[in-house]
């Protein structure tokens, strides 16, 4: 027997239409590309979405055909989005930090018909130009900023001008494709994640709850992640859904310009990694800041510093989120989380519980599983691979690149390493890729990492192995000193005396100017691994 409940399709464009209907005049404030900060609104941006489905109904997109954006956190990117989306067409998001041979490669497999960017990336767009096979170039501007191009390109409030405001959205199955976005690609081609419309909706909703982004129709929601990395880790979604104020930081980035934003617009919710963090923090404390409405901050992309956790928490009094994920799970799998019983405990016993990577949110499980093919039990403290499956995890990739993904019961392999404590909670351990075995025994690279990042004098840091004759791998752990600092390598073994294994102290430190960053904002370390390889890294 079947319930006899109406069949309401689950698709993005109901989230615009909500937010400009009950939320309209609620503000969508952006930092420009020339820093100027702009104003509008969800009735606003509402009929403006509309307005791109027009456009690009002109240039005969439809539905299925791919639409790329390569931009930042704007209310013109959020309008490309929902204008795309609403008609079906597949929103591609496309990450500017790419190699430029990689970036035409993801758009030539993906088959882009149209590319709307930002002024910033004109440059790059036509050093690739000949190499892919766009048909429309859109460069967002106003006609008094449009450059002069090589492209033919289209400036984009006039192209939305022109357009016909009347175009239907939405009246398409739920499952059809909704968003592209690419895998940054560390180990061979970057691989597509094609998320339907159900998916997104339901992602997003799962987001909003408390144990995630907490967030509702009094908030102010600043995503610091990019709109181009991993599906905007939900929020260009759920921040509408929620009828949340929107602060878009556009290419501001910095400590000055996060903080400013942070500030001014009162912002109570906020997400990124954790690099970013960083920056702001030194920024914070080198001119005596605070935080006075922030209330919480998702950090996720990589395992958080505990230092980082720390002054959010205990000097700045804003509450921390651990989230972990993948573009394969759009993006988000789990969140840290405080057993009931411990919530009013002292810090230092919730501590291991805001470093785990938490337990899985509804709609998504997770397992961790060994060597044989058996599930690890919670508590033993056994590492394994991380496993999971969900409503909204990927079931292959986009043109079939790499074959079948899931095992026979729908488990995809996430290539982390993983160990389960007594509440169900996973705890990072490393990526598969990652990892260090020497005398065959494993050294997480990412507890290496963040115990000396808790040195005062240490900005930043990676741990890889390095070749031995005896052991086979050992630690080198490469330090980015805070600036106009240079802690000695002694300095360093003595902090880390006690804090790890004593087999698990390096055999070597490296100090270099900065580390190198993926288009992420990760560590590299696959750059880093052919620098060493190469004798680039030369002590300081």
């Amino acid at each position: 027997m079947l319930g006899l409940m109406q069949d309401w399709p689950l698709t993005v464009d109901k989230i615009l239409d909500r937010a400009a209907s009950y939320f309209g005049d609620t503000e969508i404030v952006t930092r420009r590309t020339d820093g100027a900060i702009h104003r509008t609104n969800y009735a606003e941006v509402h009929a403006r979405a509309r307005q791109v489905s027009g456009a690009l109904r002109a240039l005969g997109i439809t539905a299925g055909d791919r639409v790329a954006t390569l931009a930042w956190n704007s209310e013109r990117h959020m309008e490309s989005w929902y204008g795309a989306m609403g008609i079906g067409a597949v929103l591609h998001t496309l990450n500017p930090r790419l190699h430029p041979q990689q970036l035409a490669w993801i758009i030539n497999h993906a088959a882009d018909r149209v590319l709307i960017f930002d002024t910033t990336f004109l440059p790059l767009v036509e050093a690739v130009r000949e190499q892919i096979s766009v048909e429309h170039y859109v460069i967002i501007a106003d006609p008094s900023e449009m450059p002069e191009n090589q492209l033919g390109a289209i400036c984009y409030e006039k192209w939305i001008a022109a357009a016909n405001i009347g175009t239907a959205w939405g009246g398409f199955d739920e499952n059809s494709a909704c968003g592209l976005c690419y895998t940054s690609g560390t180990t061979g081609n970057p691989k597509g994640v094609l998320y339907s419309h159900r998916s997104n909706v339901i992602h997003a909703m799962i987001s909003l709850s408390k144990d995630c982004f907490d967030l509702g129709s009094h908030d102010t929601v600043m995503p610091v992640v990019p709109m181009f990395h991993a599906n905007a880790w939900a929020l260009a979604f759920a921040g509408p859904m929620a009828g949340a104020k929107m602060v878009m930081p556009g290419p501001g980035l910095d400590g000055r310009s996060i903080h400013e934003m942070l500030t001014d617009e009162r912002v109570t919710l906020t997400a990124a990694v954790p690099t970013l963090w960083m920056g702001l923090l030194e920024y914070m404390r080198a001119n005596k800041l605070d935080l006075p409405w922030l209330k919480r901050v998702c950090i996720g992309g990589s395992a958080i510093p505990e230092r980082i956790l720390r002054a959010f928490e205990e000097d700045y009094g804003v509450e921390v989120g651990h989230a972990w994920g993948m573009t394969e799970c759009s993006p988000i799998g789990s969140v840290s989380h405080v057993p009931r019983g411990l919530v009013d405990a002292p810090f230092e016993k919730v501590l291991p519980h805001k470093m785990a990577q938490g337990i899985p949110l509804f709609g998504t499980e997770l397992r961790v599983v060994g060597s044989e093919g058996d599930t690890v039990a919670r508590g033993s403290g056994d590492s394994g691979n991380l496993q999971i499956r969900g409503v909204a995890v990927v079931s292959s990739y986009f043109g079939g690149d790499g074959g079948d993904i899931l095992d026979e019961n729908d488990w995809f392999d996430t290539g982390d390493l993983a160990s389960v404590d007594e509440e169900g909670a996973i705890r990072l351990t490393d990526r598969s890729k990652d990892v260090i075995k020497s005398g065959g025994e494993w050294i997480s690279s990412i507890d290496l990492e963040n115990a000396v990042i808790s040195h005062p004098q240490v900005a930043n840091a990676a741990a890889i192995a390095i070749p031995n004759d005896k052991w086979g791998e050992r630690p080198l752990l490469i330090i980015q000193p805070e600036s106009g600092l240079l802690p000695s390598e002694d300095d360093l073994r003595e902090f880390l005396t006690g804090r790890i294994a004593s087999w698990w102290m390096p055999d070597e430190f490296r100090f270099v100017e900065a580390i190198p960053l993926g288009a992420t904002g990760k560590v590299n370390k696959l750059k880093l691994r052919k620098m060493y390889a190469d004798g680039e890294l030369a002590a300081d």
